[in-house]
């Protein structure tokens, strides 16, 4: 089972993917919305801090933290092909070993994975059926900021997660995106200490429905699409 709790998860995050996710980061850097989770990181960075990456993928954030002065990352992801990437970006990156990479569903796995300093989600809620069980067991795990990418409610937002769930139903995929209340988001979190601080926007265009909002002590950090 996958970081996304989703059946497919491995069918649409694969090998090529995951290539083209590395390629695009060697070309471009993070994406839009990555870079404003980063920014959003940055005040509540430390010398040493511990990082726990949910659904991390290749492992961007978890370079790009590492770099700014972290110092231990866990990764937890469900496919095989993007922790394979993550590992090779890590080598490649001369950090290797400071990161611990964890294969599987992260809300199956909780209880075993310890706590961090940050504790960062980009784009994993949206491909989590169970937006409690995921929310509240990895905000449990922030010991100081909360990070975490996910759409905006809009009848527009609505519209692009219909049609790629229409796109995934007729390849006979089981994955399946999810347009979660960022209000119930909201409140999962406040019920583990977590407040909202702020709420930015992305530049039209840049990424569909995107914004930044952020909480404090312990402190929710969330990326709106």
């Amino acid at each position: 089972m996958d970081a996304c709790g989703c059946d497919g998860f491995a069918s649409i995050f694969d090998e090529a993917t995951a290539r083209r996710d590395r390629d695009r980061y060697h070309r471009d850097g993070p994406d839009t919305t990555t870079r404003l989770l980063l920014e959003l990181l940055t005040p509540y960075r430390s010398a040493g801090s511990s990082v726990l990456d949910i659904g991390g993928g290749i492992g961007i954030v978890d370079l790009e933290l590492l770099r700014a002065g972290a110092g231990h990352a866990t990764l937890v992801d469900g496919s095989t092909a993007y922790l394979a990437v993550a590992r090779d970006e890590a080598r490649r990156a001369g950090v290797l070993d400071r990161i611990e990479f964890i294969e599987g569903d992260f809300v199956r796995r909780a209880a075993s994975i310890d706590r961090a300093d940050v504790v960062t989600l980009d784009r994993v809620i949206c491909c989590y059926h169970d937006m409690r069980g995921l929310v509240s067991r990895s905000g449990a795990k922030a010991r100081l900021i909360y990070g975490a990418v996910y759409p905006r409610e809009g009848w527009w937002t609505r519209l692009v997660v219909d049609a790629e769930n229409v796109f995934f139903r007729l390849r006979g995929s089981p994955f399946r995106t999810f347009l979660h209340s960022p209000s119930d988001i909201d409140s999962v979190l406040a019920a583990q200490g977590l407040r909202r601080r702020s709420v930015r926007r992305c530049v039209p265009g840049s990424s569909p429905g995107c914004g930044v909002s952020t909480s404090l002590v312990r402190a929710a950090g969330v990326v709106r699409r």
